[in-house]
């Protein structure tokens, strides 16, 4: 007998098809986009209203958490609002925020948002592990902001000091910087708000640019994702509309993802508020040495609905098998796990579904979105229960998709009130953005999990300015060759760069996952010994040679490897800020490599994977 998934109201996503000339199409939701708020402000007042005394946010304190009530987080905005008056910041001196994810940092967004004055949350790595500070001197270049805050003045001096305008004051709980107008939370929490907060509040519009939020983007310095009150309240009324258990009752999150980033201050913090629910602040992170305060957090806090990125998931599943305890907690009252930024390796999926079976008897649903900081972020989802990685399901009501045949895809671009107007200051990349007739370029590629049945939805294709063609003409589809490679590694490799444009063979840079590396060997070891050691090289030998044994011809045998000591670089634009491999700035840092991978005679080091003739 087969186990049943949990049981989870999802909405309905039944979407419709329009074929015109030259293959293009368009395909839209059946359903309409529901009434959203002016502002996600205006969610905070309701809660704050109806129910006072729900938990909002809360964060570690010593063994136990502190947190704050709707009614508490309301009158504590406007308090910050009434602050940030006083400093007469606007569209043109937003504020900027430094450091990363606490209870006073979204509050301080929120009053901000209150009064019409866009926010910026940029990296803290920016700060804290760049050792140049250019992006933090770019985003103060490019935003010119009125006011900073950091949480610790005393960690964030250095970039503060070597990157931002010396006039503009800077906000902090504690610490000190030196040579700076310092103003401590606690006065700035001490202001009585006045009429002003409500006059300014009132001149709010859906069109108000609520924040700025920065993409890595391919090349060069990050750009400012205009972000207005219309895509935030939009976005979150569409994923209601999908993730319709959301509305039944409220929703309990608990979350490690950078509010820097779309996915966790857009979307996951976004659907506390909109939904009147909880949202714990997890100080873990997905690494061998943050998991451990995930773990605990999890114990404490059983959520409704979890979210992160694969490879946190990954170091989830290593303890949900071994820990009675954690398994319990975390799946006791859990409606679906949802995963994003790249694909969920299958033996991770199944480890999921086999602990959450073991746990509770049923099965806990597993989905994964799709969509950027450009469409704030949330575009289509699967509501129905999917079997594997890739799978990204249907739009949500009120946006439309136009897919484009370009090459040997289907480029799909999105247009809807979630889309950003452009990028902040840069009228050229906004106009490189769009088409001719207002759809947002993504740069993805969609294909039709089956080309006969719309309602089984669409798989990611890959990048369409990633794929190349070696110098035999053969056309390589990177995604595919990029996920098999991981997937045949799991689980000693991180992410993969791909060479081979106008060469005669794939070859593949690895950043391997140095804890797997080091939990093979038994010994935490210095990285250029973990790639260098015997029981590695052994093990990835057998599974490239096993990969090229499957291989059906060059567009899909990756024929040398080498793996990279060196994690990819910030300063060097090598990783993006949501983790993700810049392929791009990789091969250009790392040219002598990619050379090596193509050397004669081959270097000791590379990896080499002949491919057996097919009989």
């Amino acid at each position: 007998m087969s186990v049943q998934h949990r049981a989870v109201r999802m909405g309905d996503l039944r979407a419709s098809m329009k074929e015109v000339a030259g293959g293009v199409r368009y395909i839209r939701c059946d359903q309409p986009l529901g009434d959203f708020p002016r502002a996600m402000t205006d969610r905070l007042q309701h809660w704050a209203e109806t129910t006072p005394e729900q938990v909002f946010l809360a964060e570690r304190q010593g063994d136990g958490w502190r947190s704050v009530t709707y009614a508490e987080a309301w009158q504590t905005v406007q308090s910050l609002a009434q602050m940030l008056l006083g400093h007469n910041l606007s569209e043109s001196r937003p504020l900027l925020i430094l450091s990363g994810n606490d209870i006073e940092h979204a509050l301080l967004g929120y009053a901000a948002m209150l009064i019409g004055v866009p926010y910026a949350p940029i990296s803290p790595a920016y700060s804290l592990i760049s050792k140049d500070f250019a992006k933090v001197r770019h985003v103060d270049d490019l935003l010119d902001p009125g006011l900073v805050y950091a949480s610790d003045g005393t960690a964030f001096a250095p970039a503060i000091l070597a990157a931002v305008s010396a006039d503009v004051p800077i906000l902090i709980q504690r610490g000190d910087i030196p040579g700076r107008r310092i103003i401590t939370m606690a006065d700035a929490l001490a202001t009585e708000p006045t009429e002003d907060v409500e006059r300014a509040r009132a001149e709010v519009t859906p069109d108000t640019i609520a924040k700025f939020l920065f993409t890595s983007g391919s090349t060069g310095m990050p750009k400012a994702v205009t972000t207005t009150n219309r895509m935030l309240c939009a976005n979150q009324e569409m994923i209601r509309s999908a993730l319709a258990f959301l509305g039944d009752e409220p929703p309990v999150l608990i979350d490690w993802m950078p509010w820097n980033h779309t996915a966790g201050g857009n979307h996951n913090l976004g659907i506390a508020l909109y939904n009147g629910g909880s949202f714990y602040i997890d100080d873990g992170k997905p690494t061998p040495d943050g998991v451990a305060a995930t773990i605990r957090n999890l114990k404490s806090v059983s959520p409704t609905v979890y979210f992160s990125v694969p490879k946190g998931y990954e170091m989830l599943h290593q303890h949900l098998v071994q820990d009675e305890e954690l398994r319990n907690a975390f799946f006791r009252r859990l409606k679906l796990m949802q995963y994003a930024g790249a694909g969920l390796a299958q033996h991770v999926w199944d480890g999921l579904d086999a602990t959450a079976t073991a746990a509770t008897g049923e099965r806990i649903m597993i989905i994964s979105g799709y969509g950027s900081t450009e469409t704030a972020p949330f575009a289509l989802t699967t509501t129905w229960p999917v079997e594997r990685a890739g799978e990204i399901g249907l739009p949500a009501p009120g946006l439309e998709l136009k897919l484009v045949p370009n090459g040997q895809k289907l480029e799909v671009r999105l247009r809807g009130p979630n889309v950003t107007p452009g990028y902040w200051r840069q009228p050229d990349k906004t106009e490189e953005a769009f088409d001719e007739d207002g759809f947002y370029c993504i740069g993805d590629a969609l294909k039709f999990v089956d080309p006969h049945d719309l309602s089984r939805g669409l798989a990611f294709d890959g990048r369409v300015t990633e794929d190349f063609k070696l110098s035999t003409g053969t056309w390589v589809n990177m995604a595919a060759v990029r996920s098999g490679l991981v997937a045949a590694c799991a689980p000693l490799v991180r992410d993969v760069v791909l060479t081979g444009l106008d060469r005669n063979h794939i070859g593949a840079m690895i950043f391997p996952d140095l804890g797997a590396c080091a939990e093979l060997v038994g010994a935490r070891l210095p990285p250029e010994a973990l790639v260098a050691h015997p029981s590695v090289r052994r093990h990835l030998a057998r599974a490239l040679d096993a990969l090229a044994a499957r291989a059906t011809g060059s567009s899909n045998h990756v024929a040398r490897t080498l793996l990279l000591a060196e994690p990819p670089s910030i300063d060097g634009s090598e990783v993006t800020d949501k983790g993700s491999i810049n392929q791009r700035a990789v091969m250009a840092r790392r040219a002598a490599l990619v050379d090596e991978l193509y050397a004669e005679p081959v270097p000791d080091h590379v990896f080499v994977s002949l491919r057996k003739a097919k009989s």
